[in-house]
């Protein structure tokens, strides 16, 4: 099971840290882990996501922006949000990535007001 947390309401330029937390040792497996986020009557779409090896990719929206990373216990994926604007608000859901098997948790409101 997957929970994230950390949304919030931030004004334009703000930051927010979002982490992605899983039961079991999932995030230890052969895993990409990733963060997407859905605006209101938007299709949902990939920010950045993180191989079990370290390799990272971003959305170009966010690139220089924000951050992901793991812990060294590889027990949290967080989501750091720096200069947000307000077309980042979205809900932003976290997904795991095991083979063809894809998991995902609860999303988090994420409010960027201008």
């Amino acid at each position: 099971q997957l929970q994230a947390s950390g949304g919030g309401l931030v004004q334009a330029g703000g930051s927010l840290r979002l982490s992605c937390t899983a039961s079991g040792s999932i995030f230890r497996l052969n895993v990409i882990v990733g963060w997407f986020r859905q605006a209101p009557g938007k299709q949902r779409e990939l920010v950045a996501d993180i191989s079990s090896g370290g390799s990272t990719n971003y959305a170009d929206s966010v690139k220089g922006r924000f951050t992901i990373s793991r812990d060294n216990a590889k027990t949290v994926v967080y989501l750091q949000m720096n200069g947000l604007k307000p077309e980042d608000t979205a809900v932003y859901y976290c997904k795991v990535r095991l083979g063809v098997r894809d998991f995902w948790g609860q999303g988090t409101q994420v409010t960027v007001s201008s």
